[in-house]
Parts: C-alpha cells; structure tokens; sequence
C-alpha cells in the first residue's frame, strides 16, 4: 500500500470515530444571543449547567427551550424562561429549592434580559 492511500485511509477512520449521531450541531449565535451569553456566563452559569444530567446548584438548562412551552399553560417559552429570571419562585422545578436570586429585575436591562431569554431560547 503506498503512502498516500495509507494516509487517506487513516484519515478516513479517525474522520468516522469522530463522528457520532449524537453530536449536536453549535448554533451560530445572533449579536442579541452572544450578548446574553455573556449575561448568562456572569449571572447564570455558576449554578446552571447547559449539559444533560449536570447539577451545579439548580438544574440543567440543557432542553429548556423545548421544555419551558409546555411548563405553564397559557405562556409562551420565552414568557415563561422570562417570568422564572425575574420571579424565581413563579415556577419550581420539583427537587429543587427555591434559591434562585430574585434580584435580576432590578440588576439586569431590558436589553440584557431580552438577551439572555435568547441565548437560553438556544438551548433546545
């Protein structure tokens, strides 16, 4: 076998073991959602995985754009992951307590939220 097709051969076979049905595709971000981003990154990640099955102190927001339509009858995913930053307590998701910080509606902007419920929305 020469050379070149041994190279192109090895290349094919990491190419293959890299690749998985699994892996989820990154979402090219708006300039709204890497701002939330870094709204999130600040405000949210220390108790918030973006993971499945990973709790830092809350749960995973792994999903919750898919989840949150169905959380509240009558609210929108947007509303609801808006109404559970700025009312934590509005909805607990069951097993855990209520020690979100109710303070992100005097800290944050409009603008910043407006962001951040983005850039969660992304996280299907």
């Amino acid at each position: 076998m020469n050379v070149k097709v041994l190279i192109l051969t090895l290349a094919a076979i990491l190419l293959a073991a890299c690749s998985t049905s699994d892996a989820q595709p990154v979402p090219t971000l708006t300039p709204e959602q890497q701002q939330g981003q870094t709204v999130f990154n600040l405000r949210c990640a220390q108790c918030h995985a973006t993971v499945p099955d990973t709790i830092v102190i809350g749960p995973s927001l792994n999903g919750i754009a898919t989840r949150a339509a169905t959380r509240v009858e009558g609210y929108s995913a947007e509303e609801y992951i808006e109404r559970s930053i700025l009312i934590p307590d509005f909805y607990l998701v069951e097993g855990f307590a209520d020690t979100m910080p109710t303070n992100f509606g005097k800290e944050l902007t409009s603008e910043e939220l407006s962001a951040l419920v983005s850039y969660v929305m992304t996280f299907k």
